[in-house]
């Protein structure tokens, strides 16, 4: 899905800078969608005017993305900090089933 996202974000325009971070997003939400959803993930990235979305649905509402404070010896648990960190918004829709973030067009 990096590969997709990225080409596809050639074909916008998108600087390297921010499609080096949105394709890390993007490998950061679908990791969390297959190891805690349902088994079935969908990826849409689309743009709007003057930001690029990102969406990636897993249909496990039960397992809400949060941020967490893994501790120094944990290998896992900052893939939602990271896209904290990146994006200029994110959240979760659809009772958890979804996790969201935006980038400005702008900031890369």
């Amino acid at each position: 899905m990096r590969r997709i996202t990225r080409d596809q974000l050639r074909c916008w325009r998108t600087s390297e800078a921010l499609a080096g971070d949105i394709v890390l997003a993007v490998s950061e939400l679908v990791t969390n969608a297959v190891c805690y959803g349902s088994g079935y993930v969908s990826l849409r990235v689309w743009p709007t005017t003057g930001e690029l979305v990102v969406e990636v649905r897993d249909g496990a509402p039960q397992a809400r993305a949060e941020i967490r404070c893994p501790g120094d010896d944990e290998v896992s648990g900052r893939g939602i900090f990271l896209v904290a960190t990146l994006a200029d918004r994110w959240g979760v829709s659809d009772g958890g089933a979804t996790t969201w973030c935006l980038f400005s067009r702008s900031s890369g």
